[in-house]
């Protein structure tokens, strides 16, 4: 049985995290942590190196993905546990995903300088980021790097937020779809952080009446951003459906200096007993 705590919800640079995959497995060990999900944007190429690094220690390392879905308009994630990261299909699906994400970038990298006036081209800033997902993240730490602006923040707020004038939308999913593939890839599926979508009860209800209705596993009822009250209705809404209670940090390293992994943006341990639950879950599958 798995105890202590545990973090299911972790970035690496493999997409838009500041750590590498070994480095956090380094930081999880040192932090304690029993287990740790590496779950990467629409990318699992981080998973054999943490599995790797993390042979000889205790902690478990969960083969992870989040996948960046739309409904009615609004983006919302789905986050794939114990999802195998050789899968064929899914891997067909996720080539897709990069594609897509490769000429969003260069279509906004060629705003910014043009339109913008801001000094970076496509060719540095992948040269800056190798074997890496790149994403808004990165583009904004690019600019910062170089002098160009003066905070990550300032980048997301003035210039490439989902708002912005430079702001250009990728290929997204159904979350029904996505739930398909992480249930494909033997993994289970849950639905991320869902108070960040900025939905009223009932429509939040009605989303996951509609998830559960499509094989939804589980909710991220424990987040870094949650009030006491957020993390009480998350559960109650997980009861409601008879879905299983997930938790994670949504660690980004450098690109989110106040997230801990483990803790988040508080004292917010995450306890191993909910894991159990989850795994048994997982043997539906």
């Amino acid at each position: 049985m798995t105890t202590g705590r545990i973090d299911l919800h972790v970035h690496s640079t493999c997409s838009d995290g500041t750590d590498t995959p070994t480095e956090l497995v380094e930081l999880a060990v040192e932090t304690g942590l029993s287990a740790m999900a590496l779950t990467d944007h629409d990318c699992m190429d981080g998973v054999a190196e943490a599995m790797e690094a993390a042979k000889g220690t205790e902690l478990e390392i969960i083969p992870g993905i989040e996948i960046s879905c739309e409904y009615e308009g609004k983006e919302i994630h789905m986050v794939g546990l114990y999802v195998d990261d050789g899968h064929s299909v899914l891997q067909t699906k996720l080539r897709e995903f990069r594609d897509s994400r490769f000429r969003r970038n260069e279509i906004m990298v060629e705003k910014l300088r043009n339109e913008a006036g801001l000094d970076i081209d496509y060719d540095s800033l992948v040269a800056e980021n190798p074997d890496c997902v790149i994403t808004r993240a990165n583009i904004a730490r690019y600019l910062v790097n170089h002098g160009q602006v003066k905070s990550i923040e300032q980048v997301f707020t003035k210039y490439i937020g989902d708002d912005c004038p430079y702001f250009v939308p990728r290929a997204k999913v159904s979350p029904q779809e996505a739930i398909g593939l992480i249930h494909m890839a033997g993994g289970v599926a849950v639905l991320a952080h869902p108070i960040l979508y900025r939905m009223n009860m009932q429509r939040l209800e009605n989303l996951v009446e509609i998830l559960k209705g499509a094989g939804l596993d589980g909710i991220e009822a424990v987040y870094s951003t949650y009030q006491l009250g957020d993390e009480a209705n998350m559960k109650k809404l997980a009861k409601q459906f008879d879905l299983f209670v997930s938790g994670g940090s949504d660690y980004h390293g450098e690109n989110k200096t106040y997230i801990k992994l483990g803790d988040g943006t508080r004292h917010m341990p995450i306890p191993a007993y909910l894991l159990e639950n989850i795994k048994e879950r997982k043997n539906v599958y």
